[in-house]
């Protein structure tokens, strides 16, 4: 990475140097000034030099080669990437080549081989595809079998024009075998789709050379039109049809064999029904059998070996789990999925194909597939349509889609960009390190003092680990990050970052911690992985994690009462990637919003991004670290409880909940999204509505009507986050309840005296509910006051009408602003530099959800030509 920056890149050296203490790092900024770098030239000795550079750390982290266990997942065609790859295949025409569809629209191809650079664009139908929904796009290709003499292909995609719906349509190839035709297109079938999301779009020709078509239910959450057992619906269902020939007024035949073909009441196109999202099914190329992976709703994902007619329960069952099942139907009625799992194990499942290649004699006759969400790839062994096996094999993040080429080898896609093959690891670990001791990260385990070059770091937002306390490190790798203001940064190979857990078994009391575990998230040649190390009970030594393992915990008071019992889960590697996801930048800690904070080390206090920006960790010069956004601590009541909440909110939630995220909705949490637009306020919910009455995902000043704050409190299956975490976290729930309960915004513009303008706060005890007593403060103003007023609009239609706010620049006060509506005078309490307003709330109906508008102002003769020192604005709505 260092080819980007012209700043100077430490080398490694062949000797280590002694390392430098936190204190000494934290100097660095003191004594180094910020001195030009980019070209500029200083005067010689009026500026100190800069300090000793930070000497990169030796860890012994391999960054491609064998790891633990049997197989891995490594990159394929390593010269490629693509744009959203959601599905890989080859052409039955015998040229081996690859064939990968990217959802924007367009179809790459290229040679089977390693070594090839480029790919070129087979088609290109942008102009056609509607992207406007995270699940919308170009999503499913199948070649005719017979497509070496006729050159037809088949495509799936969201249509941009008119009402929302799925298209297939069939294609040409041209006189260039390299290059489809765009205006060959023969629209076939078009299905209308009520909204967004679960669109399906796999298409697979079968052994008897009709085609099969996975169709989602419709979208929104829980098939709310019961399109899943309806039949006469093609939402929800595996169609299959013979396009090569047409039938009547069709574009295309219905077998007569398909089950439903001549049914009234149903449509003859239906193979299979009670579907909700199958994304991915395939042919086992030696049987016949047809594989499907159905994405499921908040509980189960499912695997389903298909047959003609099968019925496989959804909306009524989920899995194997009722979903909607207020007949109490039997569980006989339906076609049982082969494998279903929870959502600890993955959230979105990616079906793959019966393995019938040669590399891996192993493999044969294993089902290959994967979870979008927590990366894992398994192989599933059946017999007589049990599960024999189901062994995790490797992982790949954010895989997308599996693939076959001609021989029968599966690659794996990942909708970051990449294509993946399996490879075996020599059934063992080779020089990988299998303890903490063996790691080079930490120079002595008994104190977990960091080695050389392994950097401890704070943050301002922490993830709530359900009691358990967390020390971070950064192994820095000799060569500078890529720093961005607000989006994920960019590292280098070789980048490890170190979290550290422990709890105290008896609360208030250290001698009681338990070390548990030391996770490390390292930056291979192929990408992101993390690693776990679970200590042993002397405490002395961790070993490496392969497989995901939980341990029981009975945390007490001093006096040796019970607070709580609780699960600690030890994660495997695979389930690292369930939240360091592709589109929050994998790395989640490590970036300007958490670091931009103030640290002390001794006697030593320094900007933390300062510090490192002092030490040539980045590829430019940032500058002062003043510019830049930072999350707020959740406790710093001085911030308003919305900025707090969405920090709290992005830290635990946005790692998939944000567009091109892992979760199946289109809800923004990230912390800069503005809240109209994050798509939770005042929206239905469509995963669930856990009984709650009048039901939103956020209903202003109701929490106890809002989906997203009791998924918070639940410990059940719904809870939210649904992996990493079994204790509800008491302080993201108050802080989270009072952002939606507070109703009380503050907006708006003032004026500022000698302290800054005074800002407007709702206090815990002044909740403006009927009946009840409100409280309003106005902080920081200026000092010596002996009174203050609070301005009260009332009338909701003048406020911000035309000449309001009123601009108070024409009477010398620039960039001040009064907002006046008839307002009334109230005479606050003044203490200090707080004002202070109670008011009494009239226990009257017809006041709830009316609103009063609130400013302060107070006398001020030095701030300004007209005397006065004006607070924001804030807006009040009373609630019961």
């Amino acid at each position: 990475m260092s080819h980007l920056s012209d700043r100077p890149v430490p080398a490694r050296r062949s000797i280590r140097i002694r390392a430098w203490s936190a204190a000494a790092l934290l100097a660095c900024v003191v004594l180094w000034p910020e001195t030009p770098r980019d070209g500029a030239t200083s005067h010689a000795g009026l500026v100190p030099p800069p300090p000793p550079p930070v000497e990169p750390a030796q860890h012994n982290f391999p960054v491609q080669g064998p790891r633990p266990g049997a197989m891995q997942a490594v990159r394929a065609f390593p010269s490629l990437a693509f744009a959203r790859p959601i599905f890989v295949t080859h052409a039955p025409d015998g040229s081996d080549r690859i064939f990968v569809v990217e959802q924007a629209g367009t179809i790459r191809v290229f040679p089977n081989d390693e070594r090839i650079t480029a790919a070129r664009t087979f088609l290109d139908i942008t102009a056609r595809v509607s992207r406007a929904s995270n699940e919308e796009g170009l999503l499913g290709l199948a070649f005719a079998p017979d497509y070496a003499q006729s050159g037809r292909f088949y495509l799936y995609y969201s249509s941009n024009t008119g009402q929302r719906r799925t298209v297939l349509s069939s294609f040409r190839v041209t006189a260039n075998p390299d290059v489809g035709d765009p205006n060959s297109e023969v629209e076939l079938l078009s299905i209308d789709q009520p909204f967004s999301n679960h669109n399906g779009g796999m298409l697979a020709f079968g052994p008897d050379g009709m085609l099969y078509i996975g169709v989602g239910d419709g979208g929104s959450g829980g098939d709310p039109f019961g399109n899943g057992q309806n039949k006469n619906t093609l939402l929800g269902k595996i169609l299959r049809i013979d396009p090569s020939r047409p039938s009547g007024s069709l574009p295309y035949t219905i077998p007569s064999d398909n089950p439903f073909a001549g049914t009234a009441g149903a449509r003859g196109e239906i193979w299979a029904f009670g579907m909700r999202n199958p994304w991915r099914l395939s042919f086992d190329r030696q049987t016949g059998e047809l594989w499907c992976g159905d994405v499921g709703q908040n509980a189960r994902e499912e695997i389903d070996v298909i047959v003609r007619g099968g019925n496989y329960g959804w909306n009524v069952y989920e899995g194997n789990l009722a979903y909607n099942n207020p007949g109490n139907l039997p569980p006989s009625l339906f076609k049982a999925p082969i494998r279903d799992y929870p959502t600890s194990e993955g959230r979105c499942v990616i079906g793959g194909y019966v393995y019938r290649g040669t590399r891996f004699a192993e493999l044969r006759g294993a089902y290959l597939h994967g979870d979008y969400s927590s990366g894992r790839i398994w192989a599933l062994v059946a017999r007589n349509g049990q599960v024999v096996s189901n062994t995790l094999l490797a992982s790949v993040g954010s895989v997308a889609t599996f693939g076959e080429d001609q021989s029968g080898e599966v690659l794996i896609a990942s909708l970051s960009g990449t294509l993946h093959k399996l490879q075996r690891s020599g059934g063992g670990s080779g020089n990988f390190p299998v303890k903490l001791s063996q790691t080079g990260l930490f120079a002595d385990l008994a104190t977990l003092a960091p080695a050389v070059g392994v950097v401890p770091f704070e943050v301002n937002a922490p993830l709530w680990s359900d009691g358990a306390e967390k020390r971070r490190w950064l192994a820095w790798p000799g060569v500078p990050f890529v720093f961005h203001p607000t989006d994920p940064w960019s590292f280098p190979v070789g980048t490890v970052t170190v979290k550290h857990f422990e709890i105290e078994l008896v609360q208030g009391v250290p001698a009681s911690t338990k070390r548990l575990e030391t996770r490390v998230f390292v930056h291979e040649i192929d990408g992101w992985a993390g690693y776990t190390y679970r200590w042993d009970s002397t405490g002395t030594d961790a070993d490496l994690v392969t497989s995901r393992a939980s341990e029981p915990l009975t945390i007490r008071d001093r006096n040796q009462n019970i607070i709580r019992q609780q699960v600690w889960t030890y994660p495997s590697g695979s389930d690292c990637l369930l939240c360091h996801t592709q589109a929050e930048g994998r790395v989640l800690g490590v970036r300007t919003h958490q670091l931009n904070r103030t640290i002390t080390s001794g006697s030593v206090t320094v900007n933390q991004l300062e510090a490192w920006n002092a030490n040539l960790f980045f590829t430019t010069n940032i500058g002062s670290a003043a510019k830049y956004p930072a999350y707020p601590e959740y406790a710093d009541t001085r911030v308003a409880p919305e900025s707090r909440a969405k920090a709290y909110l992005h830290v635990h939630c946005a790692v998939c909940h944000q567009p091109n995220g892992t979760a199946p909705t289109d809800f923004d949490l990230r912390y800069a999204t503005p809240t109209a637009q994050m798509g939770v306020v005042h929206v239905r919910p469509n995963h669930g509505e856990l009984g709650l009455p009048d039901a939103y995902l956020v209903k202003a000043h109701m929490r106890e009507s809002s989906v997203l704050w009791e998924r918070m409190r639940r410990t059940s299956e719904v809870r939210m986050p649904p992996f990493g975490s079994v204790v509800p976290d008491p302080t993201g729930i108050d802080l989270v309840g009072e952002w939606i309960g507070t109703p009380f915004v503050s907006f708006g513009s003032g004026c500022a005296g000698a302290g800054g303008t005074p800002s407007l706060q709702m206090p815990p005890d002044g909740y403006p509910g009927l009946g009840r007593t409100f409280v309003t403060e106005a902080l920081r103003m200026p000092p010596g006051v002996s009174a203050a007023t609070f301005l009260a609009g009332t009338s909701r239609s003048r406020w911000g009408s035309a000449n309001l706010p009123l601009d108070l620049g024409p009477y010398g006060m620039p960039g001040c602003s009064l907002y006046t509506s008839g307002e009334l005078h109230l005479a606050a309490q003044v203490g200090g530099t707080t004002a202070r307003l109670q008011a009494q709330v009239p226990n009257l109906a017809s006041l709830l959800g009316t609103s009063m508008y609130l400013q302060a102002a107070v006398a001020d003769a030095s701030a300004n030509p007209l005397g006065v020192v004006l607070s924001d604005a804030a807006v009040v709505t009373f609630v019961r």
